[in-house]
């Protein structure tokens, strides 16, 4: 099945107003920067994004944050985003913060079936509140439950057309888990193999996971914060 679509814009046509997404990405790699694009053409608001950040000032999810349609975000870390920190201090958007392990394990947990999985992370902390909480062998654990989504926007760097993926690298750390976590998943790669051109030992994320695929284009390599040194004499 080719599962190939034409444009950006025709992946994301069917996401609702109101819809949950999961978008991969880790600081400024591995960001399915053309989907993301596509739904700010469109125009989708009221959108519940699970992501670990919320991209930087002019890139990734910073843009739907610039036009208001991002409603709620369940993420691990807000900071190198002034917009995103206004937003929260004014109380224009929903955020729940969860621990960055606790949360790529509350979507693989999603992925594998598992209705929920206790983790000392958390425990005897502000992330405990309100959930339950039990003593294992002395140590404290805290009940967390799966995280799953309408939709997985993901970026891998290698998909056939039907929708077998190779990531590169950092991009790895939240595209995998996110892509078995959605009712249905769009994967933007910036190559597209025939099948059999990728070698089945190398594929991270099967193409039985993947609905749709298309290619990114315009991709820029960002650099999320530079650091100077002085050359010594």
């Amino acid at each position: 099945m080719n599962k190939v679509v034409a444009s950006a814009l025709e992946a994301v046509a069917d996401v609702p107003d109101g819809a949950t997404l999961m978008c991969g990405g880790f600081g400024m790699a591995g960001v399915p920067e053309n989907l993301i694009l596509a739904l700010r053409e469109r125009g989708v608001k009221g959108l519940t994004i699970i992501s670990n950040n919320a991209g930087m000032p002019g890139h990734g999810l910073a843009l739907l944050l610039a036009t208001g349609q991002i409603r709620k975000m369940i993420s691990s870390y807000i900071g190198e985003n002034k917009l995103f920190e206004e937003q929260i201090l004014q109380k224009k958007i929903e955020v729940e913060l969860t621990p960055q392990g606790t949360l790529s394990e509350r979507m693989r947990a999603a992925g594998a079936g598992i209705a929920a999985f206790y983790t000392p992370t958390g425990a005897g902390t502000l992330v405990a509140e309100g959930k339950e909480v039990r003593e294992f062998d002395g140590r404290r654990y805290v009940l967390e439950r799966p995280l799953r989504a309408d939709f997985a926007l993901v970026r891998a760097f290698r998909g056939d057309t039907t929708g077998n993926l190779i990531y590169r690298k950092t991009a790895r750390n939240f595209n995998p888990v996110m892509a078995t976590a959605a009712r249905c998943t769009i994967a933007e790669v910036e190559h597209i193999a025939e099948p059999g051109e990728i070698d089945p030992e190398c594929v991270v994320t099967p193409g039985v996971y993947v609905d749709r695929v298309v290619r990114g284009e315009n991709y820029e390599r960002w650099i999320e914060k530079r650091t100077h040194r002085t050359p010594s004499s």
